[in-house]
């Protein structure tokens, strides 16, 4: 009788969160709970980056007001088998509404990527699109777009089995207004 093994194990954020608590991870690792897998997190951020983020959390703090907050770097707890920490993401609500737990999802969800595009594109937008988060953008530094997804849906020939069925990339001759807002952004205004 042959016995068949899994070649990985995965976790539940449940799982993943003890096991922090436990003392498993070093204090100085960015981790991240991805479909169930532990992730390391880049940990050297270039000041492109850095300002991408900066120039992001701006625009999205004037589009939405009131009632909505604009989280830098913050894990957000999407399903039973993610942790993921968005460079941004906007959620309804008030800060003292998540005290005892993070959101479990969010209006929309930026990544700011360079090295980590590929990534960004499939597994983290497939992610995002399994959690139904109804907007996800990468600022793309490469070749400096906004890269706007929508319409998340099952693919099972995707990595996380789901993904966006609209991509759109915008130039920094265009504006976007998320789908959750009523004022616009000019791209140039995301792009550092």
């Amino acid at each position: 009788m042959a016995i068949a093994f899994s070649p990985r194990r995965l976790f539940t954020r449940e799982e993943f969160q003890r096991a922090g608590e436990a003392g498993l991870f070093r204090p100085d690792e960015r981790l991240e709970l991805i479909a169930g897998e532990v992730v390391r997190k880049m940990t050297l951020q270039q000041s492109r980056h850095a300002s991408g983020v900066y120039l992001v959390q701006e625009a999205l703090r004037r589009v939405f007001g009131p009632g909505f907050l604009v989280r830098v770097q913050l894990p957000l707890a999407l399903l039973e088998d993610s942790e993921p920490e968005p460079d941004v993401a906007v959620v309804a609500g008030e800060p003292r509404a998540f005290v005892s737990a993070h959101p479990t999802s969010a209006l929309l969800v930026v990544e700011v990527s360079d090295t980590t595009l590929a990534f960004d594109r499939a597994t983290k937008g497939g992610l995002y699109a399994r959690a139904q988060v109804q907007e996800y953008w990468i600022v793309n530094l490469r070749d400096q777009v906004l890269e706007v997804h929508r319409e998340p849906a099952p693919m099972a020939e995707q990595p996380v089995g789901h993904q966006y069925r609209s991509v759109v990339r915008l130039t920094d001759a265009d504006e976007i207004t998320p789908l959750a807002a009523s004022a616009s952004i000019p791209v140039a205004d995301l792009l550092p």
